[in-house]
């Protein structure tokens, strides 16, 4: 996102269309392999449903892969928020 709004330039009105297909192009990715698990609560909470619910025949709960839609995006914010605060030291004429 911060990308699409420091270097895209896009109108404000195209601002979320742009954040949209960001989320769009993330879930197409990766929708397949992780069922859309870009946000914790959706993939955290029917796993531990899954793993407690007396279910006949259900399969493993997958707890190898659960760590994963929770660190990522508390790296991913970390990151971002570095780069946030080193592109103005860098390009000073892009950051304003």
């Amino acid at each position: 996102m911060f990308v699409i709004l420091t270097f895209g330039g896009t109108p404000s009105g195209l601002g979320p269309l742009a954040v949209a297909l960001l989320v769009v192009g993330i879930g197409v990715s990766l929708g397949g392999p992780t069922g859309y698990a870009i946000n914790p609560a959706r993939d955290l909470g029917p796993r531990i449903a899954h793993a407690i619910l007396p279910i006949k025949g259900k399969g493993s709960s997958d707890w190898a892969y659960s760590w994963i839609p929770v660190v990522g995006p508390l790296v991913g914010g970390t990151l971002a928020g570095l780069v946030a605060l080193w592109v103005p030291m860098i390009m000073p004429a892009i950051a304003g």
